[in-house]
């Protein structure tokens, strides 16, 4: 059995401003041509197929177009999709009783009811079955009616709700079984300020989000989305394939791939990362006025200057925008470094929490617990 493990395509993303639309037609039709060529068995994406819960007219024609083009150029393999915690479960969900008879899978809700269960799709190789859990993005407060909550009637945490809904599926660890799951997944021993995070994802106060990644080990591969750089959480078998292509500046110089899975015999599993080349890269390119000219290109750039000379330059900008047209921003060192507590442009850095603590300056720790709740409470009803 081989299947695509894909994540976190964002579409209608706008990078600093920029419209991607060209760079993720150009991306998503790598996708196919590389399907075309692999032909597996079935293509997994692992949520947030679009940036906004409510996306764009022009996002939802690109996915069409992407799909559309997929199922004509590739129509035996089966594609399977969840939602993450960018898109509207609900949306998602639409028509998703008659999409799956043409082998298109968009599973957008969890299970909410007691005779509800994770969606699960079986397709069949000469080793047997190979069983695939569909589980999108969820919040403790969407499925409380089958998980339950705590002694005080409060939500359970992010973990306990994840472990129940798995633990209450008859799995049969006999045969082959895939999780694809939208969550933050922490490793065994890792704490969630350890784990690298890109600057494009969304992040709770106080890591309220994570997952232990333990129960993972029931399943012969997991294919995970949400977190935007491709890493492991356990094992070569429980891993995130990262954005397909580069959502922030934080995610300049990586390589981004498809996650090509092969599952032979149960506890054979082979993986193979299928680099993705973009339109455009994204780079960060550093250091004086005259030698950052020298370096013209026609990639997303962010411009680090270092020199001082260069901030009292008229047409600085001008000059820097006739090199690289596609011009991200103008970061100035001298300013950042200066004697601030923050530097220019660190706003952009801090999470909500930091953000707030900084302009309130003197908080007590009662209040910061006020101030915690409250972020994670507009985060629990917006997703953002």
């Amino acid at each position: 059995m081989k299947f695509f493990h894909l994540s976190d395509l964002h579409i209608g993303l706008r990078l600093i401003g920029r419209d991607l639309r060209e760079d993720q037609e150009y991306m998503l039709q790598q996708i196919t041509d590389i399907a075309v060529r692999e032909r597996p068995d079935a293509i997994v994406i692992a949520g947030d197929i679009y940036d906004k819960s409510v996306p764009s007219a022009e996002a939802v024609e690109v996915f069409d177009g992407f799909i559309a083009g997929l199922k004509a150029e590739v129509p035996e393999t089966v594609v399977m999709m969840i939602s993450g915690n960018h898109d509207s479960a609900p949306r998602v969900n639409c028509f998703r009783s008659v999409l799956s008879r043409q082998r298109l899978y968009m599973i957008g809700m969890p299970p909410q009811q007691e005779d509800e269960h994770i969606e699960k799709v079986v397709l069949r190789d000469p080793y047997g079955d190979v069983n695939f859990y569909l589980l999108p993005f969820v919040k403790p407060s969407m499925v409380k009616q089958i998980t339950g909550v705590d002694e005080n009637g409060n939500n359970l945490t992010y973990n306990e709700t994840v472990r129940r809904l798995i633990e209450r599926e008859e799995i049969d660890e006999t045969q082959r079984n895939v999780l694809v799951s939208h969550q933050f997944y922490l490793p065994a021993g890792k704490r969630a300020e350890e784990v690298e995070r890109m600057d494009s994802e969304i992040r709770t106060v106080g890591n309220i989000d994570e997952v232990s990644a333990d129960i993972l080990r029931r399943f012969d591969y997991a294919a995970l989305g949400h977190i935007h750089k491709p890493m492991t959480v356990g094992g070569e078998c429980f891993r995130y394939c990262g954005t397909p292509l580069a959502c922030s500046v934080s995610e300049a110089g990586q390589q981004k791939g498809i996650v090509m899975v092969e599952l032979k015999e149960k506890g054979t599993v082979c993986t193979t990362v299928l680099p993705l080349t973009p339109l455009r890269q994204v780079r960060v390119i550093k250091g004086s006025l005259e030698e950052i000219l020298k370096n013209g290109c026609s990639d997303y750039v962010t411009v680090i200057l270092t020199d001082r000379a260069a901030i009292d330059s008229f047409d600085i900008q001008e000059r820097i925008r006739h090199e690289f047209p596609f011009l991200l921003e103008i970061r100035r060192e001298t300013v950042r470094t200066a004697d601030y507590s923050r530097g220019y442009g660190a706003q952009d850095q801090m999470d909500p929490f930091e953000l707030c603590c900084s302009f309130l300056k003197e908080v007590d720790e009662e209040e910061k617990d006020i101030l915690r709740d409250v972020i994670n409470t507009v985060w629990e009803v917006t997703g953002q």
